[in-house]
This record gives C-alpha cells, structure tokens and sequence, in this order.
C-alpha cells in the first residue's frame, strides 16, 4: 500500500516547494508534481501517470483539492474513479478523505466551490475584455497588438513590397522583423 502525492501549480513563476515539503511529510513514497493548468485533468500528464500506477489499496494525497482539479466534472471523475478502484484520497488542507460519507458530501461542495470561482474569474476577465473593446483601450494603450514601426517605417516597406525590388526577406532583414509581418502590411489611410 503505497501513498503517492501529487502537486500541482498553475504556471511556471510559482513555485511547488510548500505543497512538496507538506506531501513528505505526510508519507508520501512518490510524488509526482507538474507545472500546468488545473482546468482539465485529460491534459496533465503528470497526473495520468499517478492514476495510472496507483492500485487498490494505496492513497493519493494533496495539498488542496483545488491542486486535484479546478473543473467540478474532472474532479467527481477522478475522485469516484478512485472509489472504484479501492484507492483512498486525502486532501491534507481541508482535513479530508473519501472513506467516509461525510467526506465525499464535503468533496462535492468544495468542487463546486472551486468551479463556481473559476466562473466568476472567467466573468470578470470576459466583462473586462468588453470594456477594452468598446472604448477602443486598455490602460490608455490601444487594444490588440502593438503596431510594427514608425508610420514612416510602414510605409516605406510597403512601397518596396509592392514595387518588388527586393524579396520579403530582404526588406524584413532590412527592419529586423520576420517576412510575415512584412507580408501583412497594409495601405493606412
């Protein structure tokens, strides 16, 4: 019976050493830990390993539920997925397990919890967005990507691509920019 741990961080300026130290000190003989998005559990690879090593009578163990999955569906999926196969579950935060009754009903919750947070991110960054699409800015700055060069510049380039003097490569290297984005350029009016 083996207990395996599993941490998880979002992106790769954060850091796993807490959720690491926590996890050793709760037992754990392996722990597989990985730098990636919690939204969907079909694409941490990390995560498919320990599923897949972990065999009846052994325990996973994690810091958070929310390090489990941030996705209510992904996480009831991998938790009764573990039920099934006789493997316990602990998350060491939220002092829960699911061998008992009441800790699957509080796993439930959480998730839901969790998911419900996601949304309202998700709702702020889209309301956000809409903000900056009507009135044409962000922070003072426009929306989109910076535009290449002076109006000069621009139009320099488009001239000698359109005359044909020189390959887009030619002209690209001349700015020290990438062909397509001479390729792009358009007449301003």
């Amino acid at each position: 019976m083996a207990i395996f741990g599993y941490a998880r961080c979002s992106t790769e300026t954060q850091y796993l050493d807490v959720q690491l130290a926590a996890l050793q000190e709760a037992g754990c003989s392996r722990i597989f830990q990985e730098k990636i998005s919690g939204k969907l559990a079909s694409n941490r690879p990390e995560l498919t390993k320990l599923l897949n090593m972990a065999k009846a009578g052994d325990t996973v163990v994690v810091l958070k539920l929310d390090r489990l999955g941030r996705s209510t569906k992904d996480l009831l999926n991998i938790l009764d997925d573990l039920r099934q196969r006789g493997i316990g579950f602990k998350s060491l935060k939220e002092n829960w397990d699911t061998t008992t009754a009441q800790g699957i009903l509080l796993m439930t919750m959480l998730a839901a919890i969790s998911q419900f947070e996601r949304s309202l991110i998700q709702q702020r960054m889209e309301l956000g967005r809409q903000h900056a699409l009507k009135n044409g800015t962000r922070s003072g700055k426009p929306f989109g990507r910076p535009r290449w060069g002076t109006p000069w510049q621009r139009k320099e380039a488009l001239r000698r691509r359109e005359a044909g003097e020189e390959s887009l490569r030619e002209i690209a290297a001349s700015y020290n920019v990438s062909p397509s984005m001479i390729s792009r350029l358009k007449p301003e009016c």
